[in-house]
């Protein structure tokens, strides 16, 4: 899609519904191509910048293969690579970046870091994470909804767990598609009041809902996927006993699923600390669908470079 060509993706909300759409259907695309044994070198002779403050697994190896499997290449720079922030400013590695490399993927802790090297950088700008969204998984979880379910309109999400990074690009993407979430998080652990008030603004346009309660069970009656996430996120370890006290009756095991239609999937953007969110009984169960979405991360994220480089 032409008019992607050259912007920056610092949050889900930097594509319309249109856009969205637009972007799932060639992930679909690249993905049966893919598995066909045909992979176009849409990105033959570019370069994507990795700019990793965090550690990781999916997004190192999808972003890298992406760009390997439409001809391009990619270069890791991790934490102590650049020490931004302390070693040097974040325009500064926006403008050093921008003369040698065609887009810069970062995975970083503040969104104004992303924000940062957006606004310095000429060249696109995406975000691989930070502490305030998690825009690429939510377009894995879009595509792993449509393959299973075979819709978008008329889903219902159920969100078990902390109210993170991830929840809030759920809510500011998948509402606008008419996809309703019921949200059960713990006292104080929800999500900030103005992504939910964006989030019903959107959701009722689109026919769909935003529910919040603190009853893990009444969040999943009716779901067609549960989701959940790590209970502490990277930066909060401080609070990981606090939080696995607080989390207790989050727990997404046979027993929650047992609450929800027997068609319900399961979820989870990995990775996972059996035992505490999930149990490995329902992550390994045959419910899971939280592989197949790692996967996914490899086949959006390789429409939307290959739309926007």
């Amino acid at each position: 899609m032409a008019a992607l060509r050259g912007r920056d993706f610092t949050g889900i909300r930097d594509l319309d519904v249109g856009e969205l759409l637009e972007l799932l259907r060639l992930a679909a695309e690249l993905k049966a191509r893919s598995r066909a044994g045909d992979r176009p070198p849409l990105l033959s002779g570019k370069t994507l910048a990795l700019v990793f403050e965090k550690p990781s697994l999916r997004t190192r190896v999808t972003f890298e293969a992406a760009m390997l499997q439409l001809g391009g290449h990619a270069v890791y720079l991790g934490a102590q690579d650049i020490q931004m922030g302390s070693r040097e400013s974040p325009p500064d590695v926006a403008r050093t970046l921008e003369r040698a490399v065609d887009g810069i993927a970062v995975r970083t802790f503040a969104q104004e870091t992303v924000q940062a090297l957006a606004e310095h950088a000429r060249i696109p700008v995406l975000n691989a994470l930070s502490d305030w969204e998690h825009p690429c998984q939510a377009l894995a979880a879009l595509l792993t909804i449509q393959e299973r379910l075979g819709r978008l309109t008329g889903v219902r999400l159920a969100w078990v767990g902390d109210g993170n990074n991830v929840l809030r690009s759920f809510l500011l993407g998948m509402t606008r598609l008419g996809i309703s979430i019921a949200i059960a998080t713990p006292p104080r652990y929800g999500i900030d009041p103005e992504t939910l008030r964006a989030a019903r603004e959107d959701a009722a346009s689109a026919g769909a809902a935003v529910e919040v309660t603190d009853d893990p069970a009444q969040a999943v009656a009716g779901a067609d996927l549960i989701y959940t996430d790590a209970w502490a996120s990277m930066g909060q370890e401080a609070e990981a006993a606090a939080r696995r006290q607080a989390f207790a009756r989050f727990q997404v095991n046979a027993a929650l699923l047992a609450r929800a239609p027997r068609t319900a999937l399961v979820s989870h953007c990995l990775p996972a600390h059996r035992g505490e969110e999930i149990t490995g009984e329902v992550l390994d169960g045959p419910r899971s669908v939280a592989f197949d979405e790692a996967e996914n991360r490899l086949h959006v994220q390789k429409a939307l470079l290959a739309q926007i480089l």
